[in-house]
């Protein structure tokens, strides 16, 4: 089973969507009603974690009770897989929570962690969409656009949000 097509092949779908929620939890988290920045950078880290985690467990439930509608019986085996499959949605937060992390270790102020786990939520985002156009064999204007669409998506979050505090 652990040469098939299906355990092989990575959820890039789910860091993708992992990613751009990374990004979505830092802008929120992040910006105080004044422009400021409220949370530090442990808080910040364990939000992005803990987020990943509900939203991971969620997907996984999710999946597990469509197929249990779809299907008779549903087993143990079937679940793991279920779960090993939405890991990437929670993995894609552990670069932001870790980069938030480090900056606060090495006394970096609340604004700057948060800018540097956004800046890795978005490399994420474009990296993990970059690398799947590349794998399917997409054309190197295709990989470009991809990587532009994505990055576009990931500031319109921060756009979105600098537009509701002003």
């Amino acid at each position: 089973m652990a040469g098939s097509p299906a355990i092989r092949r990575a959820n890039y779908t789910g860091a993708i969507y992992g990613s751009l929620l990374a990004a979505s939890v830092v802008v929120g988290a992040a910006a105080g009603s004044h422009g400021d920045v409220e949370v530090d950078p442990l808080r910040l880290s364990g939000l992005l974690v803990a987020t990943g985690l509900v939203f991971w467990l969620a997907h996984a439930y999710a999946h597990v009770v469509g197929a249990r509608l779809r299907e008779a019986a549903l087993d143990a085996p079937e679940i793991r897989r279920v779960i090993r499959g939405e890991w990437p949605l929670l993995q894609a937060a552990l670069p932001p929570a870790a980069t938030a992390l480090l900056f606060g270790l090495f006394g970096a102020g609340n604004a700057t962690a948060a800018w540097a786990a956004l800046v890795a939520a978005l490399a994420g985002q474009v990296g993990w969409a970059s690398i799947t156009t590349f794998r399917a064999g997409a054309s190197a204007s295709l990989l470009v656009l991809t990587a532009a669409v994505n990055l576009v998506l990931g500031l319109l979050i921060v756009v979105l949000k600098a537009a509701l505090h002003h």
